[in-house]
């Protein structure tokens, strides 16, 4: 893999790793404050869509948390089957938790509506971005080349 491609690599991972941080620490440790508060600056993106569940609360941060790791490693070793890994996750996941507000958004003013669909759409088109991007490299500039990799 060039070093420029591994460094964009990096960055989208990071990038990824930047959201599953946020959600997961704000969710598992201050979970009331995440379902009252999310995102912030006056916005309220969980608590219009259903009472406040705590148990399912921090599941959502512990989950987001659980992703942090996977993708931050991935982003530090560049591992190909991990990168594709964590890029697969991100996708099934961005992807699912997109097509729930695409179908639940009449509970959000207009603008909201916008927002939310906006920054769920981010995470997956990222990582199938990154996983195009990352297709047709071998290994981390410098490494020995994956015996598991193929073209």
């Amino acid at each position: 893999m060039s070093a420029a491609r591994a460094l964009w690599l990096r960055i989208g991972l990071a990038y990824l790793a930047a959201n599953a941080a946020l959600v997961g620490f704000w969710a598992t440790f201050a979970p009331r404050s995440f379902y009252d508060d999310f995102p912030a600056l006056g916005r309220h993106w969980v608590s219009p869509d259903g009472p406040y569940n705590q148990h399912l609360v921090r599941d959502v941060g512990e989950l987001n948390l659980a992703m942090l790791v996977v993708v931050a490693l991935a982003a530090f070793t560049l591992s190909r089957p991990l990168v594709r890994a964590a890029l697969a996750a991100t996708v099934v996941n961005g992807t699912l938790h997109l097509a729930y507000h695409v179908g639940h958004r009449d509970m959000f003013p207009t603008g909201d509506q916008v927002g939310i669909l906006v920054s769920l759409v981010l995470a997956p088109l990222v990582a199938v971005v990154l996983l195009v991007a990352a297709r047709d490299s071998s290994a981390a500039p410098g490494a020995a080349p994956d015996p598991s990799a193929r073209g």
